[in-house]
């Protein structure tokens, strides 16, 4: 009778580890699905630019709607180590073009999108439009962290180009306007 009583007490014990771990699942599962439920993923090529003109290839950025924003999930390589301005720009064009007389990369892009007329650069939630979290590249060069950009949807960037800018970015005009990260690195055109 007490071996019955054991074997039954282990089943008991595996039943509910087993209910719990799959209601554990269930949930990251479901909160992972709600995010991304029946959202087309759309993928952009990012190609290095400079003041010459649109250079290699370096990888991808995936856009995908969700019940959150706009997820935002870049396969990049080749980039400096650090955290770097990340930013949709109002144009489909990652080519040069001329500032005060001087060729600069992917000016062609122009400004940040920023269609309600934000007066100043912020953050994903209080500035630009455009203005996403701050890309992370890490020691390798490779950057594969997904951000979200919470007041976007795919629709309001087609037809405009995705930037990567050299340096960081702190979500303000001071010390340096928008945000420090100054010159414009890598760029794809959102079509």
């Amino acid at each position: 009778m007490q071996t019955f009583n054991k074997i039954g007490a282990v089943f008991a014990l595996t039943a509910f580890f087993a209910v719990g771990c799959s209601s554990v699942t269930k949930t990251v599962s479901d909160t992972a699905h709600s995010l991304t439920t029946m959202h087309t993923k759309k993928v952009v090529d990012v190609n290095e630019v400079t003041a010459s003109g649109i250079g290699k290839k370096i990888g991808t950025i995936s856009f995908q709607d969700s019940d959150k924003g706009l997820i935002i999930t870049p396969a990049l390589a080749d980039l400096p180590s650090g955290t770097r301005g990340f930013h949709i720009h109002e144009n489909a064009s990652c080519a040069p073009a001329e500032k005060d007389g001087k060729p600069g990369a992917a000016l062609a892009a122009g400004s940040h999108y920023n269609p309600n007329q934000a007066p100043h650069h912020g953050t994903p939630t209080t500035g630009h439009l455009g203005d996403l979290p701050a890309l992370v590249v890490d020691n390798t060069g490779v950057a594969t962290t997904a951000v979200i950009a919470p007041r976007l949807k795919f629709a309001d960037i087609q037809g405009r180009a995705i930037m990567i800018h050299a340096g960081g970015d702190n979500y303000s005009d001071s010390p340096l306007p928008l945000g420090g990260g100054g010159a414009r690195i890598a760029c794809g055109v959102i079509k």
